[in-house]
């Protein structure tokens, strides 16, 4: 199999899933919702992941969710898709996202368990199988990499990148440069994400040590201060990333930190107030008290606010 290369660039977008009010997929409003992601300039779309509650999500719904995303898509963006699991479930989700067209797979830890280092390594190549569709590894959870086993992943010809949740940037920093210093073509075209929840907070932390890709769940509910940022931190314009951060994204993040699965809750939950057909989240997460939402109103608004007051 040849060696995967791949370019994702832009402001890389995770769409919700919407969910009616009995807890059922929603795929009309999922299109509209692909739609506005697309019109507000999305680099890439990554749909049934994190934010759009892959674990929650049986395979018949993930198939679902991908079909309808690249049917509104229509190769106007790249589309991605979650995976993982168990061994079993995350080769079965890759082999369903290559079934079904997907541009990639975004292939999160596996489930409960956690092995060794060479166990991840194996894990990944057990997924991945015989498949060729691109993936993006997930190190977070119970899929923490060293650099060794992350330098490991270049030998599975697929495996296209790595994407941080776990938040150690002094670890990051040894996987990055670990693999850089190999100096082959494949490690120089391995790409790298930071994944964190609300990751511009750390985007300048991230880019300055080689990991300028990043996620954005406030594209869901507010794309225009989400591309604001991502502009500012490609120029390197300190002024405006630190109005924003003050102005909004660090309040978010406060608010975020009260409860548990609030990265996904409070999405969801802004992206109703702003008129999004969401619904609510499945359950474990939970929905925001009427006085957190009423908060959460008030902090989208204060960043528009200072989004206007940047010109």
């Amino acid at each position: 199999m040849a060696q995967t290369e791949i370019a994702l660039d832009g402001l890389l977008a995770f769409p919700l899933t919407p969910f009616t009010e009995d807890l059922e997929v929603n795929l009309d409003a999922l299109a509209e919702n692909v739609e506005s992601h697309i019109a507000a300039g999305a680099g890439a779309l990554f749909v049934a992941c994190g934010t759009g509650e892959f674990s929650s999500l049986s395979p018949a719904e993930h198939a679902a969710v991908l079909a309808k995303t690249r049917e509104v898509a229509a190769g106007r963006v790249p589309v991605w898709v979650g995976a993982g699991g168990g061994a079993a479930a995350a080769r079965a989700g890759i082999a369903l996202a290559e079934a079904g067209g997907a541009d990639g797979v975004l292939l999160l830890p596996p489930y409960l368990v956690t092995g060794p280092p060479s166990g991840l390594v194996d894990f990944v190549r057990y997924a991945v199988g015989d498949s060729s569709v691109p993936v993006i590894v997930y190190h977070r959870g119970t899929g923490v990499y060293t650099a060794q086993t992350a330098a490991a992943l270049l030998d599975i010809p697929s495996v296209a990148g790595l994407k941080d949740g776990y938040g150690d940037v002094e670890v990051m920093t040894r996987i990055v440069t670990t693999i850089r210093a190999l100096d082959t073509e494949r490690a120089r075209n391995f790409l790298f994400f930071n994944g964190l929840p609300t990751a511009e907070v750390s985007a300048k932390a991230y880019a300055s040590i080689g990991v300028a890709r990043y996620s954005s769940a406030v594209h869901c509910f507010a794309p225009e201060i989400a591309h604001r940022f991502h502009r500012a931190l490609g120029e390197g314009d300190t002024r405006v990333m630190d109005a924003l951060l003050t102005g909004f994204y660090l309040p978010l993040v406060a608010l975020r930190d009260e409860t548990p699965g609030f990265a996904v809750s409070l999405v969801k939950a802004a992206a109703r107030l702003r008129g999004d057909k969401v619904g609510p989240v499945r359950p474990p997460l939970v929905e925001p008290t009427p006085e957190q939402i009423h908060r959460l109103e008030k902090i989208v608004e204060d960043g528009f606010v200072t989004l206007k007051g940047l010109g």
